[in-house]
């Protein structure tokens, strides 16, 4: 019966109680979930607020960078939408028949055809004066000026100024230095008239003669001018592409004139004809000076 009534103190002590204490012991200092040796509960607290807190104004800082450049974005395409047009001209704004409704109304056709040239950077330029010109041949150029007001913009249009005015089947026609051909002129009546008797048709807005020939008739006119003498009409013959006809006013002498020879000599050897006729009491019926050194006349 000893073998099973041992004394108690032969039990040998059990490793709980020494575990225990060891465990207690280091519990202290690395329990789980607890800060490290050295590190108070306060200063966790401040670290993780802060990383938070960067966290916070980082996302601040970023939804408000989104908000002011959505913001740009729509001051830009809005100061630079054009809703309505503004037409301004120095040249001709204070005549009285000059009317901005005709070139507004045109201008604004041709933004509805092209929506998006409404904003002012995708607007050509170029393809809004054809647009223009092809419409009102009297305009010469487009051009599109700065913001007025929120969705106004002005545009600059320069007239076409006459060089001479074309009587063509009975009606008045103008024409610029570039030989185009309009029938509104908001410019002082031209002094020359050109009178078609050539046949040949001409549309509104279509070239009428060349350059050279419009240079050619210039350089009679100013030349002229100098030998004081004042060409008051230019005529196209009939059948005659290489010759101009010129009236003169002084004496009314019609003049025949090749634009193949310098206006200048034809000019000079003009005023000698005519100053001899005038001291012979002569009135011819035309004074031929196409051909160099030589008058003939009629």
């Amino acid at each position: 019966m000893k073998l099973f009534n041992k004394k108690s103190s032969d039990i040998p002590r059990r490793r709980l109680t020494v575990d225990s204490q060891v465990e207690t012991e280091l519990s202290g200092s690395y329990r789980r979930n607890q800060t490290l040796p050295g590190f108070t509960a306060s200063q966790s607290s401040v670290r993780v607020k802060t990383h938070h807190l960067s966290i916070k104004r980082r996302k601040v800082m970023a939804g408000l960078g989104i908000v002011l450049l959505s913001a740009a974005i729509l001051w830009l395409l809005i100061s630079n939408f054009t809703a309505r047009v503004l037409i301004v001209s120095s040249d001709v704004s204070s005549s009285d028949q000059f009317d901005k409704k005709i070139y507004e109304k045109v201008i604004q056709e041709y933004l509805d055809i092209n929506p998006t040239a409404r904003f002012r950077f995708f607007l050509d330029q170029s393809s809004l004066s054809k647009y223009v010109v092809n419409k009102l041949p009297e305009v010469g150029t487009v051009k599109q000026q700065n913001m007025v007001f929120a969705g106004e913009t002005s545009f600059d249009i320069k007239m076409r100024k006459p060089l001479a005015s074309w009587l063509i089947n009975g009606k008045q026609h103008f024409v610029d230095s570039d030989g185009m051909s309009f029938d509104r002129n908001y410019f002082e009546a031209p002094t020359v008239q050109i009178v078609d008797n050539s046949g040949a048709s001409v549309q509104s807005g279509s070239a009428i003669v060349s350059q050279r020939f419009l240079s050619f008739v210039g350089l009679v006119i100013s030349r002229s001018a100098n030998s004081g003498y004042t060409v008051s009409q230019a005529i196209l013959p009939v059948d005659k592409t290489r010759e101009l006809d010129v009236r003169i006013k002084e004496g009314d002498y019609l003049v025949k004139l090749s634009i193949d020879r310098p206006a200048g000599e034809q000019v000079e050897d003009m005023a000698a004809a005519i100053k001899y006729f005038d001291s012979k009491q002569i009135k011819p019926e035309y004074i031929d000076v196409r051909v160099s050194g030589k008058a003939f006349y009629k």
